[in-house]
């Protein structure tokens, strides 16, 4: 009869939230492989590694739910340990301990030493840049900076992330170069705050100068700029965006909201005016830019009329990408102390009118393009069609393009010219270009 110490662990990674969990799931998987460790991500495991995301209440919900799902199948006997690192557990660490105390241990967002000491690994310092990509191979995300030191009053990240600290521009290009060797094409910059980049190691906004620097490193086609925060945005940015080609014309800016009395109580630092002089800045000095913003409704206090404002206001910007969320009260930010006063009905109302609008504008941008031959990189190839995206198009967030798989053969990671015959609302499909 096997004993259980006979069996090899197996450590299964499982990663809730945002890209920069990603990142970070990557970091450890990194790490863990090389003390030697089995490690996977998101496949059957005996030792389980949760890391969490305690952004808003259906992420809180959906990372409490993952571990008692786990916690379940410990008590079954199907896995042996469960491990929780990550924002929720950095936020709610006393208050997981008490109510899931079955958790082997809880580790938080700085604790990778500690949580590599409880895998039986080591934390070697020089494995910069060294991951286990979970990324299609043909691109990445490269985290540039950690952290946030903007006072934004509805947002809990500063809470679980600390105060912005910028990773320095040898250390970000070392990992490029590492991930270009892996067969990696198109680097996703993302931070909590990209804007911000080299402040705190530069005395100065150094988002240029890494662009720079990254686009000499050979084998990497795309660069992608994700969470710029609009107020003290680096406009040199701008004109390395249009020098240098690698440079996608694409930008994420969350905007969160345009009525001036929302804008000012959510101590965004900025004003209508400021922001829409801002967005007709970076689109008549980058007329090809792709701009995606992300939206925030039902904001305690949020009247019909500041609503209206900003529904004009899409409908006058005509934004190429635009996701709108609903206010999500969270404790110990500044908003907390304000009333959660706007029905959960209407906020959803809200949302899904802004979404409406977009999805319109998404549509009638769309059918421009027909006709139109763009570059597209194929991410996957998903039942009769190959998936691929444009420069103006970032992974799991925006349109996709369908060429036909049936008379078509196209490899995973390369990049082809296609001509666009059809346009939806969010999707486009075409032929390749021979």
């Amino acid at each position: 009869m096997r004993t259980k110490s006979l069996k090899k662990n197996r450590i299964n990674v499982i990663t809730l939230g945002c890209s920069k969990n990603v990142y970070d799931s990557e970091v450890l998987m990194g790490q863990l492989k090389a003390s030697g460790k089995d490690v996977v991500h998101e496949e059957e495991g005996n030792i389980v590694v949760i890391n969490t995301c305690g952004f808003i209440n259906n992420a809180k919900e959906e990372s409490v739910n993952t571990i008692l799902e786990f916690i379940q199948k410990k008590e079954a006997g199907d896995v042996d340990k469960v491990f929780v690192t990550g924002c929720l557990s950095e936020r709610y660490k006393p208050d997981l301990q008490k109510e899931i105390p079955n958790v082997d241990q809880y580790f938080g967002t700085t604790e990778l030493p500690g949580l590599l000491k409880a895998l039986g690994a080591d934390y070697k310092h020089e494995l910069i840049g060294e991951r286990l990509t979970t990324t299609p191979k043909n691109y990445a995300y490269l985290k540039i900076a950690e952290g946030c030191d903007r006072p934004c009053s509805f947002c809990a990240i500063p809470l679980m992330r600390g105060k912005h600290k910028s990773t320095p521009i040898e250390d970000l290009v070392l990992e490029a170069e590492k991930l270009a060797a892996n067969g990696v094409k198109e680097l996703i910059l993302i931070a909590q705050d990209l804007t911000y980049y080299g402040l705190d190691l530069y005395k100065k906004r150094n988002l240029a100068e890494l662009l720079e620097a990254l686009v000499k490193v050979e084998g990497i086609e795309w660069i992608r700029l994700h969470y710029a925060f609009p107020t003290g945005f680096p406009m040199d940015v701008l004109d390395v965006m249009n020098r240098e080609s690698k440079i996608c014309n694409y930008l994420d800016i969350p905007l969160q909201h345009i009525s001036d009395t929302i804008l000012k109580s959510m101590r965004r630092g900025t004003t209508k005016e400021k922001t829409t002089k801002l967005l007709e800045e970076f689109r008549s000095k980058v007329p090809e830019m792709t701009i995606r913003t992300t939206l925030i409704v039902g904001y305690p206090g949020e009247t019909e009329q500041d609503f209206e404002i900003l529904k004009q206001w899409v409908k006058d910007m005509r934004f190429e990408r635009l996701g709108c969320f609903t206010y999500s009260h969270e404790e110990n930010t500044h908003a907390y102390n304000l009333e959660d006063d706007v029905p959960e009905d209407v906020k959803i109302d809200r949302a899904n009118e802004i979404m409406e609008i977009q999805s319109q504008i998404s549509w009638e941008l769309n059918q421009q393009k027909i006709g139109q031959e763009f570059k597209v990189v194929i991410d996957r190839k998903e039942g009769n069609y190959f998936v691929g995206r444009t420069e103006f198009d970032s992974p799991d967030v925006d349109n996709e393009v369908l060429v036909d798989a049936t008379n078509t053969y196209l490899k995973t990671g390369e990049f082809t010219t296609v001509k666009i015959l059809e346009a939806e609302d969010f999707d486009l499909y075409g032929e390749v270009v021979t």
